[in-house]
């Protein structure tokens, strides 16, 4: 596919999109929102892809929703309009690879959500991360979605409501962030962070980050049921087999990824 907004590309198992609206600092129009769900969707499907990273080109990782696109709709219109926006974060969790946030400059509104939906995130140490639609009137209620899955609801609630931009390392603190790195090593940490990660079994990885998204909203009992089933699943996968005959024999494991 051919995309407008969104460069792809990857090596040594990791895929990469680029958002790449630096002029209209990568806000979210519809266009955007849209080839950002396809380009994840592309690269969970590739089978060379073990783990994904998503960074920005320009000064901002994103400014949230492009406002140009704002006026003059019904109230269906801003509903099938700000889904699309925030159908990122059910194309992130539902993916079965884990997503790396790659991200400085600032990250506001949809951009914070973006941070928030992807399972990780590595950002420069001068990065600025704010939910700060209030300032204007409306409210982050699509990023407040996975931001409160990170975040304390206190936490959570202190930057949907101030609309308050935070630095990167109190982003780390309060759990909304992973890693913070000097701005000059920060493509470079993601990436070794998503090599990591892509050197374990691609089986294991994909079910157990399917699994942690099935059973999170689960009640406790019906959690660990599930968790369970899933766990014998994966026992009998070639990769399992693999890896622990891999440990007792003192080699690395080659993966079968089946």
């Amino acid at each position: 596919m051919t995309y407008n907004t969104i460069l792809i590309d990857h090596e040594d198992h990791v895929g990469v999109i680029t958002l790449n609206r630096p002029e209209q600092l990568n806000t979210f129009s519809t266009e955007f929102g849209r080839e950002l769900n396809q380009a994840l969707i592309e690269l969970d499907n590739n089978q060379e892809v073990r783990v994904v990273i998503i960074k920005a080109k320009g000064k901002a990782f994103s400014a949230g929703i492009d406002i140009s696109e704002f006026f003059d709709k019904s109230q269906r219109e801003y509903y099938q309009w700000v889904s699309q926006m925030e159908q990122m974060n059910l194309v992130i969790a539902y993916m079965k690879k884990p997503v790396i946030a790659c991200a400085k400059g600032f990250a506001v509104a949809n951009g914070a959500g973006l941070i928030a939906a992807c399972d990780l995130a590595v950002v420069s140490e001068k990065i600025r991360i704010g939910a700060t639609a209030i300032n204007v009137g409306l409210f982050c209620m699509g990023p407040a979605v996975p931001m409160s899955r990170s975040l304390g609801r206190k936490r959570c609630l202190e930057m949907l409501l101030t609309g308050d931009m935070i630095d990167a390392h109190t982003a780390e603190r309060w759990g909304l962030v992973n890693m913070v790195v000097p701005e000059e090593e920060l493509d470079s940490a993601a990436m070794d962070l998503a090599k990591r990660l892509a050197a374990k079994s691609p089986i294991a990885l994909q079910m157990g980050k399917q699994t942690y998204y099935g059973m999170s909203d689960m009640e406790f009992s019906k959690a660990l049921e599930y968790s369970n089933e899933k766990f014998a699943s994966l026992c009998v996968t070639e990769d399992a087999k693999e890896g622990v005959n891999a440990f007792l024999e003192k080699r690395d494991p080659v993966w079968k990824e089946k």
